[in-house]
């Protein structure tokens, strides 16, 4: 699919934690493919430098605060008018417990961040993907949130499952409006995320475990993103798309 031309040429596009990894690569492409992207992060420094680079804009965001959320998505609506494609790619985790170490601090940043802050999004969004002839929702799920074969964080697998539903959700509440609602589940990805919180031989140990044999990159990922926010995506709406490598076949 890389060789693939896609044309968002006029389409707006939202992409929440732009500064980095997935989020980095989503700005480029889509900006390459035409569209007008905002970038969505905490990481001022990050975000920006992105933005200038990829020409696009950045909006320093804290997607698990309803009123900083509320407030960004006005100012798109002022500025466009309408938003076609809401990318909930931002998320992730610090800290690898089990249930019984985990502090209830830790559960509540994770889970704010990895469902909360796409609740929040998507709520904001709503409105203004009415506003599209294409309306387009990709919320950025996990293996971690499908099966337990791997040790990861509670929160975020309890998260990542709860957004599947919630892709699903918003799907039937929104299929009248023409808008789709889509995840893609991405298992083991080399991001700089992973590289912290794994060791190397916890990288190694999951890469014997994929088919195909090596690590996902985020243009695998970024790839399947363009696919569904493209007119030739457009029929597919409440499902969930396993970009794993075949380390989980359903």
């Amino acid at each position: 699919m890389a060789n693939v031309t896609w044309d968002f040429t006029d389409r707006v596009v939202v992409i929440t934690g732009s500064a980095i990894g997935m989020g980095e690569c989503a700005v480029e492409l889509f900006s390459n493919a035409g569209a007008s992207v905002f970038g969505l992060d905490v990481d001022v420094e990050r975000g920006a430098a992105v933005a200038e680079r990829t020409g696009t804009t950045f909006v320093e965001c804290d997607i698990t605060s309803s009123t900083v959320v509320r407030s960004t998505f006005a100012a798109i609506e002022q500025e466009h008018g309408r938003l076609d494609v809401l990318v909930n790619n931002a998320g992730g985790f610090w800290e690898q417990n089990t249930t019984e170490s985990l502090s209830e601090d830790e559960w509540d940043r994770v889970i704010d961040l990895n469902l909360k802050g796409v609740f929040l999004c998507a709520q904001s969004a709503i409105p203004l993907l009415r506003k599209s002839a294409a309306g387009r929702i990709i919320t950025i799920a996990s293996l971690a949130g499908q099966t337990a074969m791997y040790r990861s964080s509670p929160p975020y697998a309890a998260a990542k499952a709860a957004v599947l539903s919630l892709a699903r959700v918003l799907a039937y509440e929104l299929a009248a409006d023409g808008i789709t609602s889509n995840a893609i589940s991405p298992s083991a990805v080399m991001t700089d995320r992973i590289r912290v919180v794994r060791s190397e031989e916890e990288r190694a140990k999951t890469q014997a475990t994929i088919p195909l044999g090596r690590y996902g990159e985020v243009d695998d990922l970024v790839a399947w993103m363009m696919f569904l926010a493209s007119e030739e995506g457009g029929y597919m709406t409440g499902e969930t798309l396993n970009v794993n490598g075949g380390r989980f076949m359903v």
